[in-house]
């Protein structure tokens, strides 16, 4: 009964965390995106005369798009972008730098909180990055602003860590499906990337429910279609093998990416401490390389001027013309090291904004190139009209890699583009590149597993406990000091004090007859008693082979720091003592050893 109520009680916490996480991801998503759509379309229409391309768009209407009449405009708006938004964050929430999706993991493994002013921070700033031009993605803002109001929602439900916990990775994997319209690999992304090599299964079940429910309040909004619209995608069974070497290739340059990404990084982090230089001039820094970078790649070649363009921003409008088959090869393939360099140096330098879209970009446009390639040698085998499904594996084996997150990106990815027979060649793909990039991940918060997170400390205790047996931690019956039922009250506590011992077992003819501790003999109206008057009995008692995780639940249950070890056949008969700081002792011996190993 006691634990059909526990369950009805979790139940209940579950749905509440999913219902409101769902609510707050949903308006919190929708907000972000439309000042991010405002911004953009201010700054590129209005300010640039840039008509770019917008993902979703009909083919009819993404084939109108120009570059802009003034290209050397983006160097002054790209860099007052930066500076307003390092302004921002370096002094309301210095948390707030960078990508936003680490922040909230690390807050995951941490205590579990984000400051209040960290979602409303992140959210500006990252407007400011992305609508002037630096190269980041939405998603991550919005996985921090999810879980950052996750947070806030747990202050004041009164949720207990564990419980808090859940809606922090629920407000990840909310926000990031409910942006991308894509509920069920957002989910799951809650569960998959917190960790290299494990699952957090907990954030499961209320991630499904946040997700649907955010993704329904977006969509009202912002409609149903899929991000990248429903353009027709092919692809063919023969060019399985040729999937699996996208893969190879995914890998590479994923592993590039992270190297590029995190060594811009340090430079920019080791310059400005060395010089001591205001940090709030980190990402104009970089915001004026990447100006200086577009503005001459314009003038070089109609081709370069497309790459250069394609760099800005989150790439998405590039992505869905290079679905469409509008890009060039020589776009194509110049595309995945450009946009490394304009992501490293907009986020590596502390811009604020996410690497999910950059990386998505990468790797479509890496796909892209390889398809392209294919085509042009192998016209038979790879068709014209099945590139496209090389840009869309692309996009998953890259980021799916290097984000550790194979089955949620991979989901998110098909959900974008609405074609479901994509997951076939992307197993596969995203497999190799999973297995190849190894261990090496875009989100430094990541922890290998369960074992190493503090949020899942006392399971691994536990679990450490359960290798021990009471045998191997006791004290045995020849070490122990036992009492007799005629023994005096003034016995039991000159032994206490000499031996500092609290509690023995009263042995009557060779078998357990009660135990004495300093509960039973302390109260002074006890003076005149015998052991066998004030001793507890019935015992409570533990057979040899029992673990220790099961003696300190005993223990914890009954409220008691000592426990007989008895034959298994004769219960009278004992075998050893067991206390609570003897598990103590055997813990911390196990756990000494353990770290030696290593």
């Amino acid at each position: 009964m006691f634990w059909m109520v526990e369950n009805a009680s979790s139940f209940k916490k579950t749905m509440i965390i999913g219902i409101v996480v769902g609510v707050i991801s949903g308006i919190g998503a929708f907000l972000f995106f439309s000042g991010l759509k405002l911004g953009t379309h201010f700054v590129f229409e209005n300010l640039m005369n840039y008509h770019y391309p917008i993902e979703g768009q009909s083919l009819e209407s993404i084939s109108e798009w120009a570059p802009p009449a003034t290209i050397w405009l983006i160097l002054p708006i790209i860099c007052m972008g930066a500076l307003l938004s390092g302004l921002l964050v370096y002094n309301f929430a210095p948390e707030a730098e960078g990508h936003g999706t680490d922040a909230a993991i690390k807050a995951f493994h941490g205590e579990g909180r984000i400051r209040w002013r960290v979602p409303i921070i992140k959210a500006l700033a990252s407007i400011l990055t992305i609508s002037t031009g630096g190269s980041a993605g939405r998603e991550g803002p919005t996985a921090q602003i999810s879980a950052g109001f996750g947070s806030i929602a747990a202050d004041a439900l009164k949720l207990s860590p564990r419980e808090r916990r859940i809606a922090l990775a629920t407000g990840i994997g909310a926000g990031i499906g409910t942006i991308f319209k894509a509920p069920l690999g957002g989910a799951i992304l809650a569960a998959e990337i917190l960790y290299t090599r494990d699952f957090e299964s907990d954030v499961i079940m209320p991630s499904f429910l946040a997700s649907i429910i955010g993704y329904s309040i977006f969509g009202f909004f912002e409609g149903y279609d899929p991000i990248f619209g429903t353009a027709s995608i092919h692809w063919e069974i023969p060019q399985i093998p040729l999937f699996l070497v996208l893969g190879i290739i995914c890998a590479l340059v994923g592993l590039l990416y992270i190297r590029v990404f995190y060594g811009t990084k340090k430079v920019f982090a080791d310059f400005f401490e060395k010089k001591h230089l205001p940090v709030v001039l980190k990402p104009v820094t970089g915001a004026f390389f990447i100006g200086v970078f577009v503005i001459v790649f314009s003038y070089i070649c109609p081709e370069t001027m497309i790459t250069a363009l394609a760099s800005l921003g989150t790439g998405y409008g590039f992505m869905q013309l290079a679905i469409y088959n509008m890009l060039p090869l020589a776009v194509l393939v110049l595309l995945p090291f450009t946009k490394i360099f304009t992501t490293s140096f907009t986020i590596g330098s502390g811009g604020s904004g996410g690497v999910f879209a950059p990386g998505l970009a990468i790797g479509g446009a890496a796909g892209g190139a390889f398809g392209m390639i294919l085509h042009i040698f192998l016209p038979q085998i790879v068709p014209l009209f099945t590139i496209p499904a090389f840009v869309i594996v692309g996009m998953i084996s890259l980021f799916g890699g290097i984000a550790n997150a194979p089955i949620a990106v991979m989901i998110m990815v098909v959900e974008m583009t609405s074609d479901f027979s994509l997951l076939v060649p992307a197993m596969g793909a995203v497999a190799v590149s999973t297995v190849l990039t190894g261990e090496s991940t875009i989100f430094r918060e990541q922890l290998r597993t369960k074992a190493q997170s503090p949020a899942h400390r006392g399971e691994y205790q536990i679990e450490i406990l359960n290798e021990i047996s009471a045998e191997s931690a006791m004290r045995k019956a020849g070490e122990l000091i036992c009492l007799s039922p005629q023994d005096s009250w003034e016995k039991v506590m000159n032994l206490m004090d000499s031996t500092h011992h609290t509690g023995f077992p009263v042995i009557d003819n060779g078998k357990l007859v009660g135990i004495v501790t300093y509960r039973d003999v302390w109260p002074e109206d006890n003076k005149l008693s015998s052991i066998g008057e004030i001793m507890k009995y019935p015992v409570i008692t533990i057979p040899p082979d029992s673990n220790l995780e099961k003696a300190l639940i005993i223990m914890m249950e009954k409220d008691i720091h000592h426990l007989p070890v008895t034959d298994k056949d004769n219960p009278d008969k004992v075998l050893g003592f067991i206390t609570s700081t003897d598990i103590m002792r055997s813990y911390t011996k196990a756990v000494n050893l353990t770290k030696k190993s290593k």
